[in-house]
């Protein structure tokens, strides 16, 4: 019998392939990174060839490491950066145009545009009229690419998220599908009804013939070519990757929330079978999807967390390692009370702002390495806190008790995790499995393999590896979040004229 499961992790800077065991334990892992493009100020691309092919090789390297054949997996389980946008030509299966990246904000003019119809988008769709997602990406390409709207309406392009692009590749072709957790942040598709906005779709001009099938999180998704890997393998779990991330760390009961601290930071509070419109400028989401049911969730998006230590190492070249910026932190001077305001690329929730750019506040002749690295680490918890006070607005203070369960690659910060838990004055809780996205989309496979239990047997295997409890005294608190306001409000009002 096939005990493994292979995970695919497409991320925004690299790609990962996880082999999990039957106890649903990583045993190999491979990772490859890509480029990243930058044409202008506030544009982020990569070239699609660049995601399949890193994709393919780490998943062909992880089964060479494990010493595995084919035959030994019993499933594949994708998760992948979501909002990401991809048109290619139906016949030769060759993108029209580099990637999109969700983090771009090209789109912004035509948002601007549209400004009148962002209740019906809302309404629709549980998302902001912003150009952090598919809708108005794949309106420019079909808008800029010479001949790309006509093509689009005969039929001859596709659209798909990540998990789309990888599927039609890994299947050859044979199945253009998706999710219904990566669907829902296109800002093309209906939650509330399960199927694509006609109105959203003619409202941006968009033939709903290129767009993909939505299924289930749990479902056959279609088989890898045979040459590919040797043997065909079933892909039967896809979910973005912050929704994967929800169902690797067992949230599946309403109240339950996760933070995610990857290139970004999202934070998902489970609010059942119930979509709950937001007040605060978050976002109504689904969680996940099994058996035609959709859960739904509350959801904050923060553009830059892990972002913000890459841009110490590469931009500043402060640190050479990511691990670097820990001591640095705890190094620095106490009495120098550094904010800094990530806003690349403007600014997630719940401000919505993309135009904005980062800011660095109460910097003196003294400040050095140690204040930029504490500041950066600091920024994403003050973030975070911005997040989980909007939600409890949202759900009436149902989400005010909930421990926070952390992963992503920051979260192995204990620095990090020590200054989340003291700003937002809540306990954090750390598993002991940090590759929660990858374990959601092995779980997902697994589960529809039948090799993996039900979601009341998953939650009963989530191990903590530490809690962190707030240390921080309140009027401390207080005054330091309140500086982070202060920050942002003048990050948001600076124009720069």
């Amino acid at each position: 019998m096939s005990k493994f499961i292979l995970a695919i992790d497409q991320g925004t800077t690299s790609s990962r392939a996880i082999l999990f065991d039957a106890e649903m334990k990583p045993v190999a892992t491979a990772q490859e990174e890509f480029p990243q493009h930058f044409p202008q100020s506030g544009w982020v691309e990569h070239d699609p060839a660049d995601l399949w092919t890193s994709t393919a090789a780490t998943c062909r390297s992880v089964i060479e490491r494990a010493g595995l054949r084919v035959g030994d997996i019993a499933a594949i389980g994708i998760t992948n950066q979501r909002e990401t946008t991809v048109v290619w030509d139906k016949t030769t299966g060759e993108a029209i145009h580099n990637a999109i990246v969700w983090q771009d904000r090209r789109t912004a003019a035509i948002c601007r545009d549209l400004a009148e119809h962002a209740d019906t988008v809302t309404a629709k769709t549980g998302l902001l009229l912003d150009p952090y997602f598919s809708g108005t990406k794949l309106k420019w390409i079909l808008d800029n690419v010479e001949g790309a709207r006509e093509r689009a309406r005969n039929g001859e392009l596709l659209f798909g998220t990540v998990d789309s692009w990888l599927i039609w590749k890994l299947t050859g072709g044979a199945s253009h599908v998706t999710d219904a957790t990566n669907a829902c942040r296109t800002m093309l598709y209906d939650i509330h009804n399960g199927r694509w906005s006609s109105t959203i779709c003619d409202l941006l001009d968009i033939p709903q013939q290129m767009l993909p099938q939505v299924m289930d999180c749990a479902a056959d998704f279609g088989v890898t070519r045979p040459d590919l890997f040797g043997a065909e393998i079933p892909i039967l779990g896809v979910a973005g990757d912050q929704q994967a991330a929800t169902l690797g760390q067992a949230c599946f009961q309403p109240g339950m929330l996760k933070s995610t601290y990857g290139t970004g930071c999202f934070a998902l509070l489970n609010t059942g079978d119930t979509p709950v419109a937001s007040t605060s400028r978050l976002l109504t989401t689904i969680a996940y999807q099994l058996d035609g049911k959709p859960t739904y969730a509350l959801e904050g998006s923060i553009f830059i967390a892990g972002a913000v230590v890459q841009w110490l190492r590469d931009g500043l070249k402060l640190i050479r390692e990511a691990k670097e910026t820990q001591p640095l932190a705890e190094a620095s001077d106490p009495d120098q009370d550094v904010v800094l305001v990530p806003a690349f690329t403007g600014l997630g929730a719940p401000y919505w702002n993309a135009d904005c750019r980062g800011a660095i506040f109460g910097m003196s002749r003294n400040t050095g390495p140690e204040e930029f690295a504490r500041a950066a680490l600091e920024s994403v918890g003050y973030q975070t806190r911005d997040l989980l006070d909007a939600m409890r607005a949202d759900w009436q203070g149902q989400a005010g008790d909930a421990a926070l369960r952390v992963d992503g690659g920051m979260s192995a910060s204990d620095y990090a995790m020590q200054f989340l838990s003291d700003i937002i004055g809540a306990r954090v809780d750390r598993p002991q499995v940090l590759e929660t996205t990858a374990m959601g989309a092995a779980w997902l496979a697994g589960y529809r393999a039948g090799l993996y239990p039900d979601q009341d047997g998953f939650a009963a295997t989530w191990a903590l590896d530490r809690t962190f409890d707030p240390q921080m005294d309140p009027d401390k608190r207080a005054q330091k979040y309140g500086r982070w306001q202060r920050a942002v409000q003048a990050t948001l009002t600076y124009t720069g004229d």
